[in-house]
């Protein structure tokens, strides 16, 4: 294996090319119970039909955990959107098509997502009766099956040279209510695009998908905090603040 090659680096794990395979390698801080849960994830979700990197292997680089999968050639819907600003709307338009198509799909194998956001929300530094109407509000939330990306954003989704879209990194995969995915995609976009990127990804969800904005919204307090535990500190911050118990509608 040769790893001289880097494809970019991101919170602490870098890729590197090696043939016809991209090599993914975790910082030293990893717990192995993460990195293998997350080829997991990977593994079953190719099982069905979607078009995503399968797994080669999963492996020790110089005693940092490794995940080894196809190499897929082409370029991240962000790329995409950087480099022609003028099909932005098209591009947009592709990932919510994506996003709807995956919701379709039963894994059924993979962690319930109402069981990650209840862990999740207990882990967060919010107080204890906000987690309370946190937990109460998820609790009371439908319960559904669908495959949820948990991050699915332009950076996630590869146009391959091959003409096939292909969405990558698995790592957060849960079934579960597909309102809470879009809400987490919302959150993302007010993070790295500004609340008129989000809200205009929100409104096209809604309209494809036939689903109220305020139902969607409903889901951000209970999303933005069950993403806190983990993120940058900026980010954490951010998603505290959308954490609070408020009506969005």
């Amino acid at each position: 294996m040769k790893l001289d090659q880097v494809l970019c680096t991101t919170n602490d794990k870098t890729f590197y090319l090696d043939g016809d395979t991209v090599v993914k390698v975790f910082g030293e801080g990893f717990k192995a119970s993460d990195v293998l849960n997350e080829a997991l994830n990977q593994a079953r979700v190719s099982e069905t039909t979607l078009p995503i990197p399968k797994i080669r292997a999963v492996t020790m680089i110089d005693g940092k955990w490794a995940i080894v999968m196809d190499y897929i050639k082409g370029k991240t819907l962000r790329q995409l959107m950087q480099e022609n600003p003028k099909k932005r709307d098209q591009y947009l338009e592709k990932l919510v098509d994506l996003q709807l198509n995956m919701h379709a799909y039963r894994v059924p194998l993979l962690t319930k997502l109402k069981d990650k956001m209840t862990r999740k929300i207990a882990a967060t530094t919010l107080s204890a009766t906000t987690r309370y109407e946190l937990t109460m509000r998820l609790e009371g939330m439908p319960k559904h099956d669908k495959l949820c990306h948990g991050d699915l954003c332009p950076e996630n989704v590869i146009v391959g040279d091959d003409g096939v879209d292909y969405i990558i990194d698995w790592s957060h995969a849960t079934i579960g209510n597909a309102s809470a995915d879009a809400a987490r995609t919302y959150l993302t976009f007010c993070l790295h695009d500004g609340q008129a990127a989000a809200d205009e990804y929100l409104k096209l969800f809604c309209r494809k998908s036939d689903t109220a904005k305020q139902y969607v919204t409903k889901w951000l307090p209970i999303v933005a905090a069950s993403q806190s535990v983990k993120g940058l500190p900026e980010e954490r911050d951010f998603l505290l603040k959308w954490a609070d118990i408020v009506d969005f509608e």
